[in-house]
């Protein structure tokens, strides 16, 4: 490597102490995610009509609320910020600079953080009434929003392996999971279009209708802020500049 080309940045190490804590939260968030699905089984008839709509519901509000948390992590923030700067928004900086570096993070400590956002929701469902007409449906849809929502960066790291396991491949091929060449759009720069990274499900019609656009006009006549100018600071620290804010790419 040429001396005058930076190294990349990566990933920082977790801590004993914060690796414990994704370690907990992933058990925890396994166990009562068991917990839920074993009521499910026993407490409800699985062949009613509103069980496979509440499936594909959940799933599709993963992938949306995983878009979400991207864009939000991507396109605002400063990397000092305390607590969430370099918790959150530090890996999303590096990830565009160097989106391999997610495949050298082990499984606990890509997917601790999601594992203890979904653990409350979780155990909230734990204790939803399932005979009702709501609980029901409402147990199987937290069920799959939870169960996929917290493997999406498990699922975003699959997506960057140039060859994943078997299984994956086919998941991925029939679109139920993000695919290689689906999310390789959103690394195209200025790195602002499919920000969804569940199933992919919803980056065509939130891109159709300029979703995340809008949120961004919004929030930026309410607050004078502009999205991914933290992101373009971190870029240019590595010689590798972002286009001007209005720049777009086809």
């Amino acid at each position: 490597m040429s001396s005058s080309t930076p190294t990349l940045p990566a990933h920082y190490a977790l801590t004993r102490a914060q690796f414990i804590f994704s370690l907990v939260s992933l058990v925890a968030a396994f166990l009562a995610l068991g917990a839920l699905g074993l009521r499910i089984v026993m407490g409800l008839h699985l062949w009613q009509w509103w069980v496979p709509l509440s499936c594909v519901g959940g799933i599709a509000a993963a992938d949306f609320a995983s878009g979400l948390i991207h864009w939000g992590a991507d396109t605002w923030g400063s990397d000092d910020l305390p607590v969430i700067g370099r918790r959150l928004l530090v890996p999303f900086r590096i990830h565009h600079l160097n989106p391999d570096d997610l495949l050298q993070r082990r499984f606990i400590d890509a997917n601790g953080d999601p594992a203890f956002l979904v653990l409350p929701v979780l155990l909230g469902l734990c204790v939803v009434p399932i005979e009702t007409s709501g609980g029901g449906p409402a147990a199987v849809f937290g069920f799959m929003l939870c169960g996929i929502g917290m493997m999406t960066n498990q699922i975003h790291k699959w997506a960057h392996m140039p060859s994943p396991p078997k299984l994956i491949r086919t998941l991925q091929r029939c679109g139920v999971l993000l695919g290689r060449a689906e999310h390789a759009a959103h690394h195209e720069q200025p790195y602002d279009v499919h920000y969804c990274i569940t199933t992919g499900w919803c980056n065509r019609p939130a891109e159709a209708i300029q979703f995340f656009r809008r949120l961004e006009t919004m929030i930026t006549f309410l607050t004078g802020a502009h999205p991914r100018d933290d992101d373009r600071r971190y870029m240019r620290r590595y010689r590798n500049p972002l286009p001007a804010p209005n720049a777009r790419h086809g």
